[in-house]
């Protein structure tokens, strides 16, 4: 699943919120992207910090519950993405350590 932060702040703000409601397994913080988007009519430019969420399906309902009452935006970026193939190993660890 993929998040963006406006800041570093925000970002662990959310990640130890989903880390400790083991709706996560992992969160990556990639600081120092650039995001250009259309918002309210405007063209916008802003720094945000990507999250990279390492999560179940089943966990994505409560993921997204979680993320709109911890997120300072007010429409964030919630995507999930598929996983077409994975080392098993990591799989089954991402399985153990997230709760739907």
């Amino acid at each position: 699943m993929l998040c963006t932060c406006p800041d570093n702040a925000s970002a662990e703000r959310l990640a130890d919120a989903l880390l400790s409601q083991k709706l996560v397994a992992c969160v990556n913080l990639l600081p120092g992207i650039t995001s250009l988007y259309h918002w309210k009519g405007e063209l916008c430019r802003d720094n945000e910090v990507q999250l990279v969420l390492k999560t179940r399906a089943s966990c994505l309902p409560a993921l997204e519950t979680c993320i709109r009452a911890h997120h300072p935006y007010e429409v964030p970026e919630i995507l999930a993405l598929p996983v077409e193939w994975g080392h098993r190993p990591y799989l089954e660890w991402i399985n153990q350590h997230c709760q739907p």
